[in-house]
């Protein structure tokens, strides 16, 4: 049976918390060998510092960005511009967020999320004798799909995917490509309890310890697809522009 819920009592976080023991204390020696931590990557990046000025979020965007997927203009002319930040991840201003931030501030993603998953997980195993596993998520959209969702950014000690190739189906069909990303999954899944506005930023789901393991597992930047396998590198508008100019350059 699958257990989620969000520990309670988590202060605001600043530069320097010891997240470590702000978790311990909020999970009142609940935490088990085999439980998954869900952390939000905004109290990660406060307690890394990584706040800057909102007067500087489009220079930051630009700064986090190293490819230009796409960019659209709102009828109220705003931009906004979907890019490839410095993580492969593709999304809405390379992550630069200023919800839940201090007034006049934003933040920036982790610097490594999934080093700060690894080290996270490794001082709760020490500080609580449990072979627990880290998730931090952030909110991202998806691609043909209104709506946004929560996925893995960062992972310590935690399988992000369940490679189910090479089984059978319940009819006993061969599964050939079946990979779920059950980092994503239970990344989702935490944000049921911990919400967007209820300063609930951490949760704890327990029913998957099959999932936990090794700190050297492969961590959530193996989650990104490799740009020799992406289908969708551009936004149809770039992609319609690109293929004009390069038409025409040949002729």
């Amino acid at each position: 049976m699958l257990q989620i819920w969000a520990l309670e009592g988590i202060a605001e976080i600043t530069p320097g918390t010891d997240l470590v023991a702000v978790i311990e204390d909020a999970a009142r020696g609940q935490l088990q060998s085999g439980d998954i931590l869900v952390v939000t990557s905004k109290i990660v990046s406060k307690a890394e510092g990584r706040i800057i000025e909102a007067s500087d979020r489009e220079d930051a965007i630009t700064a986090e960005t190293v490819r230009l997927v796409a960019t659209r203009t709102s009828p109220t002319g705003h931009a906004t511009r979907i890019v490839e930040n410095r993580l492969g991840i593709v999304s809405a201003a390379a992550g630069v967020d200023a919800s839940n931030t201090p007034e006049g501030t934003v933040l920036l993603l982790p610097e490594d999320p999934d080093s700060s998953a690894r080290l996270l997980a490794e001082g709760l195993r020490a500080r609580t004798g449990a072979l627990v596993g880290v998730i931090i998520s952030d909110t991202l959209g998806r691609a043909w799909r209104e709506g946004q969702t929560d996925s893995a950014i960062g992972a310590g000690g935690v399988a992000v995917f369940e490679d189910l190739r090479g089984a059978s189906d319940a009819e006993g069909r061969p599964l050939v490509v079946t990979m779920p990303c059950v980092a994503d999954e239970i990344a989702a899944a935490a944000d049921l309890v911990k919400g967007k506005a209820s300063r609930l930023p951490v949760a704890v789901v327990r029913g998957r310890a099959d999932l936990v393991g090794s700190l050297e597992l492969p961590g959530a930047r193996s989650i990104v697809r490799p740009a020799e396998r992406d289908m969708f590198r551009l936004g149809a508008d770039e992609a319609y522009a690109a293929g004009y100019a390069a038409g025409a350059a040949s002729e």
